[in-house]
Formats: C-alpha cells, sequence, structure tokens
C-alpha cells in the first residue's frame, strides 16, 4: 500500500512588530526590543520617522540588532534617505533598507517607500509610486506581500487629520494588492485600519503593532 504525500507543504507562520514616528525615543526602542525579544518577532518594521529632525540615530537599530531581530527600515520626513541607507549598511546583515527596495522571508515579499512630501527629503508623488513598482517587481510572486510606506493612502482613516493622503500609495495598493499595507506619519491616527480591496491597511504611527503572516 502506497500513501499519499499531503501536497500542502507546512506553512510557517511569521510574527512582524511594526512601529513608526519613533523620533529618537531611545527608551521607546529598548521597551520594544525587549518585547521582541519576549514574544519571539521575527521582523522588526520601522516605517519612518526614526529620528526629529536629523538628530542623532544612537540606540535606534541597535537595540533590536543585540535581540538579533530583522529590521527593516524606510526614510519618513524627519530624516535623509541617506540617513536610513546608513543605518542598513551600518547593522548589516540584520537590517534592510526597504526605500525602493525588497526583502522575502517564509515566502511573503516586503516592498516599499519611504519619506512623504515635506521634510528633509520631499519626494514626490510620482516618485513614490515608481519606487514601489521597482520593489514589488522582485517580489511580485511570493504568497503574501507586505507593503510598507511613511504616508498614509488616500481615502483612508488617517486623513480625519487634515493631513490628506496620498494618491500614489493608494494606487500601488490597488494594482499590486498587498495582504497588508503598513503606513504611519499621523501620530493621531495610531491603530486606525481600513481596508481596499483584499488589502488590511495598518496605520501604526508610534503604536505598535504585532501581527502574524
Amino acid at each position: 500500500m502506497v500513501l499519499k504525500q499531503d501536497s500542502k507543504k507546512k506553512q510557517t507562520k511569521t510574527k512582524i512588530l511594526a512601529i513608526g514616528d519613533i523620533h529618537g525615543d531611545t527608551g521607546l526602542v529598548k521597551k520594544l526590543a525587549k518585547k521582541a525579544k519576549k514574544e519571539n518577532i521575527d521582523i522588526i518594521i520601522l516605517a519612518g520617522d526614526l529620528t526629529f529632525a536629523e538628530m542623532s540615530t544612537d540606540n535606534i537599530i541597535g537595540p533590536f540588532v543585540k535581540a538579533k531581530k530583522q529590521v527593516l527600515i524606510i526614510p519618513g520626513n524627519h530624516e535623509a534617505i541617506a540617513t536610513t541607507a546608513f543605518l542598513s549598511e551600518a547593522y548589516a546583515p540584520y537590517s534592510k533598507h526597504l526605500h525602493g527596495y525588497s526583502f522575502k522571508k517564509n515566502n511573503i515579499g516586503f516592498f516599499g517607500a519611504g519619506t512623504a512630501d515635506i521634510g528633509v527629503d520631499k519626494i514626490k508623488d510620482a516618485e513614490i509610486y515608481r519606487l514601489l513598482k521597482k520593489s514589488h517587481e522582485k517580489i511580485k510572486k511570493t504568497d503574501k506581500k507586505i507593503m510598507v510606506t511613511h504616508m498614509h493612502p488616500k481615502g483612508t482613516k488617517s486623513e480625519f487629520s487634515g493631513f490628506k493622503g496620498s494618491t500614489a500609495i493608494r494606487k500601488a495598493i490597488e494594482k499590486f494588492q498587498p495582504d497588508i499595507a503598513i503606513c504611519s506619519h499621523i501620530h493621531e491616527a495610531a491603530g486606525a485600519e481600513d481596508k481596499i480591496g483584499k488589502t488590511k491597511v495598518i496605520n501604526v504611527s508610534r503604536k505598535a503593532k504585532v501581527f502574524e503572516i
């Protein structure tokens, strides 16, 4: 008698902690690093505004790396693209710059684009879309996809603050249909969730969100 093997692959869950708008708060980083270690977090997503107006980047990535956690980062409107690029190189291989680039783990594809239309390195909507399209290309065949931006998409709850969302980010969500879209930027919108098609949009801001996928 020949037993048929189960054709379905055993799915490995990946545990993620996402947060934005840290603004150089080293106390918060230490707490999150301890939380990540205690709860066996696999990946940390930092959705921009790691610093406050390009002030010190000390102890922003280091505590996560010390805990041996993979960190994915994008720039916000408070730091230059070069700053997050430098941090990703300085803490490699535990740190990865997601601004226009991608990352894979357990057949989950992460892609992103940071900054906003204000701040240190202003970026136009058309450039945000170009970077998201570029970064999506290498992970488009993964089973699950997570998109990371600093700005929120147009037509979502985060707009209650008076800051309009990005048309380009909404267009990217509708086009690439990630399972989850992470954003920050609007502190008052921390924890707000929306749905665009099949995509769950989560504004994490300074309120850390832990989820499995």
